[in-house]
């Protein structure tokens, strides 16, 4: 599982099936499939923002089928 506090998103990295269902919903393009391989053998999605974009709309978090995403504000 990773856990950053500086980010405005976590991804439960067990979690994501590497569906890219939120990576279609950012409309910043912040998220991206990993190059890592899970517990379950799925590349899971990684958020990058070094400019800090993101505006914490939440469409990543509310697209993710497996509840995996959770946006901070």
């Amino acid at each position: 599982m990773t856990i950053n506090i500086n980010l405005k998103i976590r991804i439960d990295e067990d979690r994501c099936k590497g569906c890219l269902l939120c990576v279609n919903a950012c409309s910043k393009n912040l998220l991206k499939p990993s190059k890592k391989i899970n517990k379950h053998g799925y590349n899971p999605v990684e958020f990058i923002d070094p400019e800090n974009q993101c505006t914490s709309c939440t469409f990543c978090a509310i697209s993710c089928p497996d509840v995996a995403i959770e946006v901070y504000k």
